[in-house]
């Protein structure tokens, strides 16, 4: 018997933002297969509970019979096996983004967290705040929000929050992902150079803000970082929307006053009001500026600000953001998404803040493509400052030479080559009292959790 052909195929359907992609589309009743090059828990094992076919590789055979429609990740490119026999058989595909612009988003209001940092983080915070608050949002985030277990669900209200990302829509398709989602409601987190491997500066990226900035309605509102010189340009290029924006060290309508050195307590204070103080299992001055912009965007929804300070409470970090993996012998261990300076610098001086003159050993594995390639060499070495201890994993395949980087960084600092190698040097350098932190956009070979078993009393 020949079954029938689902009516959509993920191309990279393990990957975190098309996973959600897959997931959503169950939720819609639709039937669902896909293929990726790497099928492996956890996200395999959550995709199959939702009834998704999940398939090895980019064979032609996995579209045969053709799926009513393929939905394309970004990762795949001209040269796909799968991508290539769909072009010659003429297959009807779109990408990630406008699949979910037009199936979804295009029927919701649309809260949209943008940034080169802590977009995951602030998106978390956003739908757990309009959760906690009532308004039972739908969601797509980066990473799986501890809230509530799941990268992406519908909700049954009326609000959608979605992690809008500045890297490029589809291989056929260069602009950034979200100038797809429309959205009413849109923050502007920060903005720096990044993602080296599609933009050539800054002013390149500024640009695509830009156009996000351009789709959101008069009647919307723009959530802006006040202490962020390129946001500014951004909105200096042309503006149609009204603007509320959120800082520390600068005057805004939304500002907090930390009531903790590592951030776990501050006071939201909107147009020069008292809203009510937050205490939250959150570390760090970025966190703080994070958990503002989410109040402001709630708020523009509609949210009471009191409401959604008293929500902090009861959040808790997304996995890999500063996630505790276990805790042996007094030496604590830490997960944490590391994939550019700025965020490796404001999570360590987070944690420093914390710990006081505890020990805070770095596992670094260089991983995003910016870093790959070098763009952030420079640039690492002072992001390590609160580190006592750097184990910098200098793969063969880095092409750069980490010597720079290592002689740079202000505490002691070793380069080692493999994963092995750095597990044994965490195991002779590390001692009771320590925090022990990996950072990295990637798997690391599941580095943390293999070191607290090893570990393990």
């Amino acid at each position: 018997m020949t079954l029938a052909p689902p009516a959509l195929h993920i191309l990279g359907i393990c990957g975190t933002f098309m996973g959600g992609i897959a997931a959503l589309a169950r939720e819609l009743g639709e039937s669902v297969a896909g293929c990726d090059q790497h099928v492996y828990p956890p996200m395999s094992t959550q995709l199959q509970q939702l009834g998704i076919t999940l398939l090895q590789g980019y064979r032609p055979e996995h579209l045969q019979p053709a799926p009513g429609l393929l939905v394309v990740g970004n990762a795949i490119s001209r040269g796909n096996p799968a991508m290539e026999y769909a072009l010659d058989q003429r297959l009807r595909y779109l990408s990630g983004p406008q699949w979910l612009g037009e199936r979804v988003l295009a029927s919701r209001r649309v809260l949209a967290v943008a940034g080169t940092h802590g977009k995951t983080t602030t998106t978390s915070l956003l739908a757990w705040i309009l959760d906690a608050c009532g308004a039972r949002p739908g969601f797509l985030v980066g990473g799986v929000p501890e809230n509530f277990g799941v990268s992406a669900r519908l909700g049954d209200g009326d609000a959608f929050v979605v992690e809008a990302d500045e890297y490029d829509t589809a291989f056929f398709d260069k602009r950034s992902k979200f100038v797809h989602y429309r959205p009413e409601i849109a923050v502007l987190n920060n903005l720096e150079f990044d993602h080296a491997d599609i933009f050539d500066s800054l002013a390149d990226i500024e640009r695509q803000f830009h156009h996000l900035v351009r789709t959101v309605p008069g009647n919307g509102r723009l959530i802006v970082n006040g202490e962020d010189d390129a946001l500014a340009r951004v909105l200096a290029k042309g503006c149609w929307t009204p603007v509320e924006r959120f800082a520390i060290a600068r005057e805004a309508e939304w500002q907090a006053q930390l009531l903790a050195a590592d951030g776990s307590a501050f006071r939201v204070i909107h147009r020069g009001a008292v809203v009510g103080d937050a205490h939250w299992e959150a570390l760090g001055r970025h966190n703080v500026m994070n958990a503002l912009a989410a109040i402001a965007a709630a708020c523009a929804y509609g949210i009471d600000a009191a409401r959604a300070v008293a929500a902090l409470s009861g959040f808790r970090n997304p996995k890999r953001r500063m996630e505790l993996v276990a805790e042996h012998d007094g030496i604590r261990i830490y997960d944490d998404f590391a994939h550019h300076p700025t965020a490796i610098a404001t999570t360590l001086a987070g944690l420093r803040a914390k710990v006081g003159s505890g020990r805070i050993v770095v596992a670094l594995e260089p991983r995003s493509n910016s870093m790959r390639m070098g763009a952030h060499a420079e640039a690492l070495a002072p992001s390590l400052v609160d580190a006592d201890l750097v184990l910098f994993l200098a793969r063969p395949e880095l092409p750069w030479h980490a010597d720079a980087v290592i002689a740079a960084v202000r505490g002691e600092a070793i380069a080692v080559s493999n994963i092995d190698a750095l597990l044994d040097a965490l195991r002779q350098y590390t001692r009771a009292g320590d925090s022990v932190v990996f950072m990295s956009n990637g798997g690391f070979d599941n580095a943390p959790r293999r070191y607290a078993e090893q570990i393990a009393p």
